[in-house]
C-alpha cells in the first residue's frame, strides 16, 4: 500500500504540463494563473492572441512558465496542432483544462441553425476532441493524466431564459465526463468536471447586458469570484483526488433552487 502522508492534501504540480483551453478570459484567464502558481508549466490557448501574449506576461511576472497557443475550436486540424505545439515547447500535456465555450441567449425556437452547429461544435465536439487527443498520448506513453472539464450548473437547472442550447450542450460535457471516466480508468487518467454557476465572466457581464443586475434574487445576491473556484481545481489537478473520477463537483453558491 502505498505510504500516504497526512493530510493527503498536496496541491504541488510540479513536473506537470496543464493546457486551458479559453484561456483569453473569465474563467480560463485565472485557471492558467493558479496552475502556474501551483508549479505547472502551462499552454494557454485561446484565438485572441494579444490576451493570450497578456496573460503570458503576468504569469512569467510571477515567476511562472506560460506558453502562448491560438486555437480554433471549430476546427480539427487546428486543436491537433495546440496539442503538438505545446509538447514541442512544454513537453506532453498530463493535465487538461476543457474551459473554452460560448452561450447563446436565444429561446430554442429563434435561434438559427448556424448557431447550433456552431455552439455545440465548441461546447460538446471540441472537450470530446481535446480530451482524445490528450488521453491517446497519455496511454500511449503510460502516463497518468487529470482532465476537468468546465460543465455549467445550466446543465443541472434551467429557469426557461433562453439559454437551453447551451443548458443542454453543458449536460453533454457531464455525461463525456463520465463516460471518458469509465473508458480511461484503467490507464490512470481521471476525468472530472467543474459545474459553475455565476461567477464574473465575459459570459455573466453579457447576460447582465440583457437582463439586468439578475443575481439579486439570489440567495446571496451576488455573481462569485472566479478564485472561489481555485481549491476545487487545484484539488481534481493534485494527486489528492486520485481515487476521484467521473465526478461533476457543482459550485452554484445556493443561486439554483434543488
Amino acid at each position: 500500500m502505498p505510504n500516504y502522508p497526512i493530510p493527503n492534501a498536496s496541491n504541488d504540480l510540479q513536473n506537470q504540463v496543464a493546457l486551458v483551453t479559453g484561456a483569453t478570459s473569465g474563467l480560463g484567464w485565472r485557471f492558467a494563473q493558479v496552475l502556474a502558481k501551483a508549479g505547472a508549466q502551462v499552454a494557454i490557448a485561446g484565438r485572441r492572441e494579444d490576451r493570450l501574449e497578456s496573460l503570458k506576461k503576468l504569469i512569467e511576472k510571477d515567476g511562472g512558465t506560460a506558453h502562448c497557443v491560438r486555437a480554433d475550436m471549430m476546427q480539427e486540424a487546428s486543436i491537433i496542432q495546440m496539442i503538438e505545439s505545446t509538447e514541442q515547447a512544454l513537453g506532453p500535456v498530463t493535465i487538461l483544462v476543457n474551459n473554452a465555450g460560448i452561450a447563446d441567449g436565444q429561446l430554442a425556437t429563434k435561434i438559427d441553425i448556424e448557431t447550433i452547429d456552431q455552439l455545440l461544435g465548441v461546447n460538446v465536439r471540441a472537450p470530446f476532441i481535446v480530451a482524445r487527443e490528450v488521453a491517446k498520448r497519455l496511454i500511449k506513453d503510460k502516463q497518468p493524466g487529470r482532465i476537468i472539464n468546465i460543465s455549467s450548473i445550466a446543465a443541472f437547472n434551467y429557469l426557461g431564459a433562453g439559454a437551453a442550447l447551451y443548458s443542454t450542450s453543458k449536460a453533454a460535457v457531464a455525461r463525456m465526463t463520465e463516460t471518458l471516466a469509465v473508458e480511461w480508468g484503467r490507464f490512470n487518467i481521471n476525468v472530472n468536471a467543474i459545474a459553475p454557476g455565476f461567477f464574473k465572466s465575459e459570459m455573466s457581464d453579457g447576460m447582465q447586458e440583457k437582463v439586468g443586475e439578475f443575481w439579486h434574487d439570489f440567495p446571496r445576491a451576488r455573481v462569485c469570484d472566479p478564485a472561489l473556484l481555485d481549491s476545487t481545481l487545484l484539488y481534481l489537478c493534485s494527486p489528492a483526488s486520485e481515487a476521484v473520477t467521473g465526478t461533476t463537483i457543482k459550485i452554484d453558491d445556493a443561486q439554483m433552487p434543488r
